[in-house]
């Protein structure tokens, strides 16, 4: 039975060439070993002294080991924490006044019955035996869909709907949620918090923090069992039938308004006082399970439970709970949580490993730098520029002249304003379903700022602090009145990114096994890989107080650690100097790096020598790759924008490229579609690849005409080219007035069952043939 569409599912031969030309080789090693039960969890802020938004000079990057270690009881661990806290308390409390942002939202499934399912596909995950949340499961079988607080169970044979389960009261359904399912379990995260439990307005109040909820899917769907944890969702992984989810939580502390008429240096004395007399319970996270039939049972993590870095700024927590799907018929267990006094903003896992990093400037506010700007022309009127080619080119054949255009051309107006990667162009068209590209830069792994019909996924902002993340406040110096304040040289933060390891091969809660940091920040979890022993680790690295001040002062660098302590093994670095990273891709001891600011440079490293790795080979284009995806045998494929050679984004662009040779990688065919945006290019869910028949779909939004449109773009790519198949479309929701402004939801996700294409949206599913896109079905979420 085949079921790929991760990494897993990209079958290469090129394992057995010599290093110098196997460019690809997907096969993952992963370890196997057990352990004991859990000491510690997690990740970690660093405790480095924290400076003011002034500050002119930046500290170097210790690369010391760290270490978590436990606390001696109660009383130590809130003595510790207090200490931490009030040193990074500030005027307002634990960061700024608050200011409300959209949260973010961020398999193999097991056959049913001994009889073999279909070929299907499986959820596109960065690691194979480490499933990831999804808003769509199948085990060949059936189709597992939750869509706006309803999950369904379709059975794939006859395409009708065997079960239906809501989950959530009317008005709570858009609350963002995914799925894992093992069997006949599946486990439904509710990531936004604040869902009220279906049926239980009268009973609960809505939770604060994230609802996970157990599903009995023998028969007819049935909740088993709920856990509902304190803090905010970070991210979860499932290695057999455990799931591991990471929370991150926030002391509840409550700091009352001393009066207008204090300076800050008085509000922080008060508020150093509130901290010094808050309770353990207030760092403690608290969680609540219940059982089939709704009985709750309340919880804290003990202090034994609790670890903490040498340093760190007790202003939040970091909890990782582990739920047995195997064992949910009784409902969930006790969800054996253990936490570390850090914080966290990226989860990647394998089958054997969890690592969460934290990266403490995360909470600085980065610059913005001015919009790219055409210069104004000297002749009153100029032709328009050319509009590029619409259909997909490969080098060496004519594309198809875009509208109005007398001869074929490869590139269009310059911008007049900043690229936005990994986003679809701005539009001035009527708002629809789809997200719009922000007009500051965005980090290219998330999605852009919603300006649109909410759907069931809440988009993030990018560098900016959230709630329960509080920005570090400068310590504040008294002087005697009349007294000149010292003049001081403030240091910011070092640029660096602290990395966790926890042992998770066996069942039960992780155990933590080493720590360690790099300089720079993580683009996402396709920045981490574990590989024969490993971690190799892609950061970029920018001097904020450089005379640029931001990306002008950047470059990237891959560091490689051993896995067994996290000691920095060697490093290459030097990357796209005055460029960030916007995609990696680590495929067995080759790494791939995109870096972009106008123009894309694709690098290929050798990393077959930990202690030397190197860059090996370079490709320079226009636009970039958001999203980096294993094609076999040499062969890699893009999914990102194209861009102006001034690095205005001009739509999505599909990308085929030879890696056979690392020494000279090679644009071999692409396909562009003016203006237009991808989910997959910040989520890659949404991309799906089919090597049997080498089909590819992506999810496809489009602003050109007379309304915007979604669909799902099937392509298929071969050794040499990327063609175009067709596109699948759904059904618009009817309803009165100008059909040109009619809500069209888009398709977010696409699935192989046999010789089926089958695809999502919020309206429903639609079974395509694989094969030529006939209808064969469609299955409305009424």
């Amino acid at each position: 039975m085949r079921t790929s569409t991760g990494t897993a599912g990209a079958v290469s031969r090129a394992a057995s060439r010599p290093a110098s030309r196997a460019a690809l080789t997907p096969t993952r090693t992963t370890l196997t070993s057990t352990f004991a039960a859990a000491l510690a969890v997690a990740l970690l802020a660093s405790g480095c002294e924290q400076a003011g938004p002034g500050a002119s000079r930046t500290a170097p990057v210790d690369l010391g080991r760290i270490r978590l270690v436990s606390y001696d009881g109660c009383d130590d661990m809130l003595a510790g924490l207090r200490a931490a806290a009030a040193r990074n308390v500030g005027p307002w409390g634990l960061g700024p006044p608050q200011i409300m942002y959209m949260e973010a939202r961020a398999d193999t499934a097991a056959p049913r019955a001994k009889t073999a399912a279909p070929e299907h596909s499986t959820t596109n995950v960065h690691e194979a035996g480490a499933d990831e949340p999804d808003l769509v499961k199948t085990d060949g079988k059936r189709v597992i869909v939750v869509n706006r607080g309803v999950l369904r169970v379709v059975d794939a044979a006859t395409r009708k709907v065997t079960g239906t389960l809501k989950l959530v009261d009317g008005d709570q359904n858009w609350a963002p949620a995914d799925l894992l399912v093992s069997g006949d379990r599946a486990l439904v995260l509710f990531s936004g918090g604040g869902g009220i439990p279906f049926g239980a307005i009268a009973k609960r109040a809505p939770s604060s923090g994230p609802r996970y909820v157990l599903v009995d899917l023998a028969g007819k769907p049935t909740v088993t069992g709920t856990l509902t944890a304190s803090g905010s969702h970070l991210d979860a992984r499932m290695t057999g039938s455990t799931v591991r989810i990471v929370v991150r939580s926030q002391p509840e502390i409550a700091f009352p308004d001393p009066g207008p008429d204090l300076t800050d240096a008085e509000r922080i004395r008060h508020n150093r006082d509130v901290v010094a007399k808050a309770p353990a319970g207030a760092w403690l996270p608290a969680f609540e399970t219940t059982d089939a039939a709704g009985r709750a049972t309340k919880g804290t993590v003990g202090c034994e439970r609790v670890s903490h870095p040498d340093e760190y700024t007790g202003t939040s927590m970091l909890t990782v709970y582990s739920v047995d799907l195997a064992a949910g018929a009784k409902g969930i267990a006790a969800p054996d949580p253990i936490s570390v006094a850090a914080d966290g903003d990226t989860v990647y896992g394998t089958a054997s490993s969890l690592y969460v990093t934290s990266n403490p400037r995360m909470l600085w506010p980065r610059p913005v730098e001015p919009p790219v700007e055409d210069a104004p022309s000297a002749t009153p009127a100029t032709p328009a520029a050319p509009v590029p080619p619409v259909e997909s080119t490969t080098p060496g054949k004519p594309a198809v002249p875009g509208p109005g255009t007398a001869t074929p051309a490869n590139t269009a107006q310059a911008p007049r304003d900043e690229p936005t990667p990994s986003e679809p162009p701005a539009v001035t068209a009527e708002p629809t379903g789809t997200a719009q590209a922000p007009r500051d830069e965005p980090t290219p792994s998330e999605p852009p700022a919603v300006t649109a019909e909410p759907t069931d996924t809440a988009q993030a902002p990018r560098d900016e602090p959230t709630p329960s993340e509080p920005a570090p406040v400068p310590p504040t110096t008294e002087t005697t009145p009349g007294t000149a304040a010292p003049e001081t040289t403030p240091v910011l933060p070092p640029e660096e990114t602290e990395i966790h390891r926890f042992d998770i091969g066996a069942p039960g809660a992780p155990r933590y096994v080493a720590s360690g940091k790099v300089p720079g920040r993580l683009l996402n979890q396709y920045s981490l890989s574990e590989f024969e022993g490993h971690l190799r680790v892609a950061t970029t690295s920018a001097d904020l107080s450089g005379p640029a001040g931001g990306e002008s002062d950047s470059s990237s660098a891959v560091y490689v650690l051993d896995a067994r302590t996290l000691g920095k093994v060697g490093e290459v670095g030097g990357l796209g100097r005055g460029e960030r990273i916007y995609s990696v891709r680590f495929i067995g001891p080759v790494g791939y790096v995109v870096t972009f600011r106008q123009v894309d440079p694709l690098y290929t490293l050798d990393l077959r020598d930990p202690k030397a790795p190197r860059a090996t080979g370079e490709l320079k284009i226009t636009g970039y790759s958001a999203y980096l995806h294993p094609a076999g045998d040499g062969r890699l494929i893009g999914i990102g924008q194209e861009a102006s050679e001034r690095g205005r984004t001009l739509g999505t662009q599909v990308s085929l490229f030879d890696v056979s040779d690392p020494a000279a990688p090679r644009l071999l065919s692409r396909m562009f579609a003016k203006d237009s945006g991808s989910e997959a290019e910040w989520d890659p869910h949404a991309f799906l690849y089919w090597p049997a028949t080498g089909a590819a779909v992506v999810p496809l939004n489009s602003w050109s005409g007379e309304r915007p449109t979604g669909g799902a773009l099937v392509l298929r790519i071969d050794d040499s080219s990327v063609t175009r198949t067709g596109t699948v479309t759904h059904p618009r929701p009817g309803g009165r007035g100008d059909a040109r402004f009619a809500y069209d939801p888009g398709i977010r996700r696409s699935v192989v069952i046999g010789d089926d294409l089958w695809t999502v949206s919020d309206l429903g599913l639609k079974v395509s043939a694989l094969n030529g896109l006939a209808d064969r079905g469609w299955i409305p979420f009424d």
